[in-house]
């Protein structure tokens, strides 16, 4: 019985795999794309309806001018490598809302970002915006969060459909997917969140260069991050993100690699 259910569970691995653009990363996909593009659309609908959006029109329009650009930077990496029907059903927003306190910004599946103000005074400029930018749009582009809701639909209902869970228990369908996009935390997925901040951070680096943006500053950015946060945040084992030293470092290794695709 036991071997059954390993056997069951390493065909539908091999059978539910897809492969991350750029990194070529083999990754779990037990849901279609088009499924988690529906969830986030309705999620970032209700967020937009429940916050102020930003007013400093010339904040939105730096926000949505960076967001653009990287959407077609992306779209022509994935037409270069035949994968254009990859963002089918990726329906793009960009949206600055008005928040002092969160420094933070998202991108959902199907491309959904959002900016929260706080975050700003950081970026300083267009090129801070695009490395943020860069590296929300990577986790979209990489499936980041279909692949965290497959784990975690596994995890909460063994090997299923997201219709059957949905069918099942709704409301711990809708918790998982909000953790799968980054709303909230769950310490057993943190191992997973890690690895996949570093890889939008690599993924990320490469679309802004290819957008004509420096990718010399992201580091840059991710210092004066650290900066802000005075040494206050958690150790790295506790955190959904890498330390700000082993992001930087990181960063460094991966600028020549990305310079590749830089074009002033």
């Amino acid at each position: 019985m036991i071997r059954s259910i390993v056997l069951l569970a390493s065909f539908l691995f091999l059978y539910a795999c897809a492969t991350v653009p750029v990194t070529g990363r083999r990754q779990m996909s037990l849901i279609s794309s088009a499924e988690i593009n529906q969830m986030s659309a309705d999620q970032y609908q209700q967020v937009l309806r429940e916050s102020k959006l930003s007013s400093n029109q010339e904040q939105v329009a730096m926000v949505k001018r960076v967001g653009n650009n990287i959407k077609n930077a992306v779209e022509q990496y994935m037409a270069s490598k035949g994968a254009s029907a990859e963002l089918a059903g990726f329906n793009w927003e960009f949206n600055l809302i008005q928040d002092d306190e969160t420094v933070n910004a998202w991108c959902m599946p199907g491309g959904k970002v959002a900016f929260y103000t706080a975050i700003m005074p950081i970026c300083q400029d267009e090129l801070g915006v695009a490395v943020v930018m860069g590296h929300e749009v990577a986790h979209a582009i990489a499936n980041h969060g279909r692949e965290r809701m497959s784990q975690g639909l596994i995890a909460q209902f063994g090997l299923g459909t997201l219709s059957a869970a949905m069918g099942q228990n709704p409301t711990a369908t809708q918790s998982i997917f909000m953790q799968a996009v980054g709303v909230g935390t769950n310490v057993g997925m943190l191992k997973f969140s890690r690895s996949h901040e570093s890889e939008a951070d690599h993924i990320g680096l490469i679309f802004m260069a290819m957008a004509g943006y420096d990718p010399s500053a992201a580091p840059k950015f991710w210092e004066r991050m650290s900066a802000m946060s005075g040494g206050q945040a958690p150790p790295e084992f506790l955190s959904t993100h890498p330390s700000h030293d082993t992001r930087i470092k990181d960063l460094e290794g991966w600028i020549p690699e990305a310079m590749q695709y830089y074009k002033k």
